[in-house]
C-alpha cells in the first residue's frame, strides 16, 4: 500500500459536503423508539404522571447515549498498516492502528470509506494511551489499484441504539493481485534442464536424490548424517545428495487482451509462477510494455504479482509515479 494522487474532483466534493458524524438506527434503536413514540402518546391521552416520568427517562436515555457515543469517536488517531498482499476475490488480513490521548473507547468497528473493499474490523475497548492494531479479513472484487480516501470508524456505545460513524479521511492506494487460480494450460517447457542424465560428483551436497554415503568430516552439518548406517560401520557417515539446478521458465501475456479475458490469463499467469517459483525454479514475465528477468524467491513472485496487477492500470501507475 501507498500513497495516491489526489482523488477525483467528484470524490473531493463529496468529501467536502459529507457531515463530520453520521447517524443511524440500529434494530434495537427502533424498537425502543417506537416504544417510546407509545409512551408518550399514552402520556398525552391519559395525563398520568408515571407516563410522564417514564418518558423523561427514555428520553434522557438517548441523549446520554448520543452523548457518550460522542465521546468514544472524539480525540481518535488512526492509521493504516495495510495488508502484506491482497488477492482479488479471496479474503486478506488487513490492519489499522488506532489510539487516544484520555479517554476510553468501547464498541469500535473498522472498515474502509467510499471503497470496493468488504469488510470490518472490531475493536471492544480502546484503552487510554494505548495504540491497538484491528486486524479485519477484507476482500476485492477485481485486481489492480484501489483508492483509498478515508477509514470509517463507527461505534453503538453504549445501548447499541444507534450507530454513530466518524470518517478519517486517509488517501492511499491498496494494489491488489491477481487471484491465483488454477491455470487450463501448462506453462511450457524450461529454457535449461538438469546437467545429463546422472549426478555429477562436482554438483553434490543439495536437495536432490541420494548419490552415496561418505564419512562426516569435522565442522560438517550434522543434520546429514544416516543414523542407521553409521550404527552399522561404526562411525559417522553423511548421506550425500545430487544438487538440482534450477531451471527457466519465462512466461508472458499476451498483447490484445481485454475484460473478462485479460482477468483470466492474469489469473493463470500468477499461479503458473506461483506453482514454478514454489517448486525452486527460476521464472521471469514478459509483458506487452515491460519484462522481467528470471530469478527464484519469494521476491520474485512478488515483482510478479505487482506487474500482473498494473497491467491495463498503466496509466494510473504513471500519474502516481509523478
Amino acid at each position: 500500500m501507498k500513497d495516491s494522487a489526489r482523488p477525483p474532483f467528484r470524490a473531493r466534493l463529496r468529501a467536502f459536503f459529507r457531515p463530520p458524524r453520521t447517524l443511524s438506527v440500529t434494530k434495537t434503536g427502533r424498537t425502543y423508539l417506537v416504544v417510546t413514540f407509545g409512551v408518550g402518546l399514552g402520556a398525552l391521552n391519559t395525563g398520568n404522571n408515571l407516563l410522564y416520568l417514564l418518558l423523561g427517562l427514555l428520553l434522557s436515555m438517548v441523549v446520554v447515549s448520543g452523548v457518550l457515543s460522542e465521546r468514544c469517536l472524539r480525540d481518535l488517531t488512526v492509521r493504516r498498516v495495510g495488508a502484506d498482499a491482497a488477492f482479488a476475490r479471496e479474503p486478506f488480513a488487513y490492519r489499522w492502528a488506532v489510539s487516544r490521548k484520555a479517554g476510553h473507547g468501547f464498541a469500535l468497528t473498522f472498515s474502509e470509506d467510499l471503497s470496493p473493499l468488504t469488510g470490518t474490523g472490531r475493536l471492544g475497548h480502546l484503552p487510554p494511551g494505548q495504540e491497538c492494531v484491528v486486524r479485519a479479513d477484507l476482500a476485492a472484487p477485481h485486481r489492480g489499484p484501489v483508492r483509498l480516501s478515508g477509514v470509517r470508524v463507527t461505534t453503538t456505545w453504549p445501548l447499541g441504539l444507534f450507530a454513530k460513524t466518524r470518517v478519517f479521511f486517509l488517501e492511499g492506494t491498496l494494489l491488489v493481485y491477481p487471484r491465483r487460480g488454477y491455470a487450463c494450460k501448462e506453462p511450457g517447457p524450461a529454457e535449461s534442464g538438469p546437467r545429463g542424465e546422472a549426478g555429477s560428483p562436482r554438483h553434490l551436497d543439495g536437495t536432490g536424490d541420494v548419490a552415496g554415503l561418505r564419512e562426516l568430516t569435522p565442522n560438517e552439518d550434522a543434520r546429514r548424517i544416516h543414523w542407521l548406517k553409521s550404527a552399522s560401520a561404526g562411525r559417522l557417515l553423511k548421506v550425500e545428495r545430487e544438487r538440482e539446478e534450477r531451471r527457466i521458465w519465462k512466461l508472458s501475456l499476451e498483447t490484445g487482451l481485454t475484460g473478462d479475458a485479460l482477468e483470466r490469463r492474469c489469473e493463470e499467469v500468477a499461479y503458473q509462477a506461483h506453482q514454478l517459483l514454489e517448486a525452486g525454479n527460476e521464472v521471469g514475465l514478459q509483458l506487452p510494455e515491460r519484462t522481467l528477468r528470471p530469478a527464484a524467491g519469494g521476491g520474485q513472485e512478488r515483482r510478479i504479482l505487482q506487474a500482473l496487477a498494473w497491467v491495463g492500470f498503466e496509466d494510473t501507475d504513471s500519474r502516481e509515479a509523478a
